[in-house]
């Protein structure tokens, strides 16, 4: 029994420790990630209503470009597992200062931007460029005012399609199998 009980106790380190909890209250910490998610599952409800991506093949075989998850996960996962989100959960968890309010802010700037630029669906390059500009400038700004409070936070601030690909593989094998939930 010890040796669950220090399992237990080793993960809820881990978790305190990446979530950058500290001695915040639970609430504040769940409240936190209630709000990050909640608002990136927003953007990408939005953005997943306005627009129906066309796959993208390679010539030499039909392994997509980039793939979109799978399943009942395929509106929370991207949005969710975006380092980007938990890089703001680690943020909000900061202690209060000006660069926690400014960080946030450009946090949820971002996620509304790509929602918007990804339902209008910019056709020319002008457009195109100025999506790709200004979401980027905004999330390396995020990243800077992240780094100003946590070193770990400002290192995640990046997306990771790793996830996706990772999850879209658990989806596959689950298929038509029982599931524990």
């Amino acid at each position: 029994m010890a040796s669950i009980d220090n399992a237990l106790e080793d993960a809820r380190e881990a978790a305190t420790d990446f979530l950058n909890a500290g001695d915040r209250h639970p609430g504040h910490v769940l409240i936190g990630v209630a709000l990050t998610v909640g608002f990136a599952l927003a953007a990408t409800a939005f953005a997943t209503r306005a627009v129906r991506p066309r796959p993208q093949y390679l010539a030499d075989d039909d392994a997509p470009i980039t793939e979109r998850p799978r399943g009942p996960l395929s509106l929370i996962l991207p949005a969710v597992f975006s380092v980007t989100t938990l890089s703001a959960v680690r943020v909000w968890n900061a202690p209060p200062a000006r660069e926690r309010t400014v960080a946030m802010t450009l946090w949820a700037g971002a996620q509304a931007l790509n929602a918007v630029w990804i339902a209008l669906r910019p056709a020319s390059r002008t457009m195109q460029i100025a999506a790709a500009m200004s979401s980027a400038g905004l999330a390396a700004a995020f990243a800077h005012e992240a780094r100003k409070l946590d070193a770990r936070a400002g290192k995640l601030a990046a997306p990771s399609g790793g996830s996706v690909h990772l999850a879209n593989m658990v989806q596959k094998r689950a298929d038509g199998r029982p599931t524990v939930h």
